[in-house]
């Protein structure tokens, strides 16, 4: 499972420990992945996504999973929450037919 945000894309990031001595080896900054589940009113169920904490307070700021998903680009997603979004599109289109 690769530690990728769904909502921000953020990855690890690569760089050099540099010690006292200019000794450089080599070292990764993970992101701050959270897995949470939100709940979606038009599904009926809740939502688990792998989100960074920046991630999570975005979906909070939009409204919910269902607003944010429904008002991004599919290009601007990871293939999970495009996942997602594709079940809330043909839910919503069962709810309102």
């Amino acid at each position: 499972m690769s530690r990728i945000c769904a909502v921000s894309g953020k990855r690890p990031l690569f760089g050099n420990n540099v010690s006292h001595a200019n000794n450089k080896t080599r070292r990764r900054w993970q992101p701050n992945l959270q897995v949470c589940s939100f709940p979606s009113d038009i599904l009926g169920k809740s939502v688990s996504l792998r989100l960074t904490a920046n991630g999570i307070r975005t979906i909070e700021h939009n409204g919910g999973i269902d607003a944010w998903l429904l008002g991004t680009k599919d290009s601007q997603l990871t293939e999970d929450a495009r996942k997602v979004k594709k079940l809330l599109i043909k839910a919503k289109e069962r709810i309102s037919a």
